[in-house]
């Protein structure tokens, strides 16, 4: 029987463009449903947040009970060195190959990769490239489309003060948000080609979700049916491929 199902998607966009919710809506679908309608199978993830808040966690610890240098980050939360950012995604690289520790994994499982970068530390030209070619050669992208400003008020409208280490709760302060991820280079990256973008010279099918009316929030069948037309595009991109 033909597999129906995506290895792997990498989940793309602004913080608070609505991957999350996205993610949170396949995670309600019942698998049946979520393989007919989506193309995605039993659901497993890699996100680089958990990671990042953990690297915050420990500087503070450092700092603040071992009185040692700060490690990743100074006093105002931004990485010492550009190529941290670079680091998260090459651990990518290190979690992947422990998946396919099982057997047959992707006989069943679909891996979402999400993340987001802005121009001001190398923008997904630079993100992307430190993909390894076991995870680019089963790999699609889907770019979730927002504008800055749309970013910014749903950034400010999901923080939650008790929750802040939460993947759908955590929030950026407004001029951080706004230094980093205010300029985002999706749509140089992959203007050359309406359906494909070439990294490392490896051709990945790629489709953009379109959320500017924030159809992610409180309005599920919208949601459900933008989603279903957006990955069939994707998973014919891919059979194309």
């Amino acid at each position: 029987m033909k597999k129906n199902t995506f290895d792997i998607i990498i989940l793309i966009g602004r913080p608070a463009s609505g991957k999350s919710e996205i993610i949170a809506h396949l995670k309600e679908c019942q698998d049946e449903k979520r393989c007919e309608s989506f193309h995605v199978g039993k659901l497993d993830f890699l996100d680089d947040f958990p990671m990042l808040w953990a690297w915050f966690e420990e500087d503070y610890i450092l700092e603040e009970i071992l009185g040692q240098p700060r490690l990743h980050t100074n006093s105002d939360g931004y990485f010492k060195d550009n190529y941290l950012w670079h680091l998260l995604i090459e651990r990518f690289n290190i979690e992947y190959p422990k998946r396919l520790r099982m057997e047959n994994y992707h006989d069943e499982h679909s891996l979402i990769i999400e993340f987001s970068r802005g121009s001001e530390h190398g923008g997904y030209t630079e993100a992307l490239q430190h993909l390894g070619e076991d995870i680019l050669k089963r790999a699609a992208i889907m770019y979730v489309n927002v504008p800055f400003e749309e970013s910014l008020r749903k950034n400010r409208r999901r923080f939650n003060p008790d929750r802040p280490d939460s993947i759908l709760e955590h929030s950026l302060p407004d001029d951080k948000l706004e230094r980093l991820y205010k300029e985002d280079d999706w749509a140089e990256f992959s203007k050359t080609d309406s359906e494909f973008v070439t990294i490392n010279d490896l051709k990945i099918p790629y489709v953009v979700f379109e959320n500017e009316d924030d159809v992610t929030t409180n309005t599920p069948v919208l949601l459900a049916e933008r989603l279903e037309e957006t990955l069939s595009k994707l998973w014919m991109l891919k059979e194309k491929k």
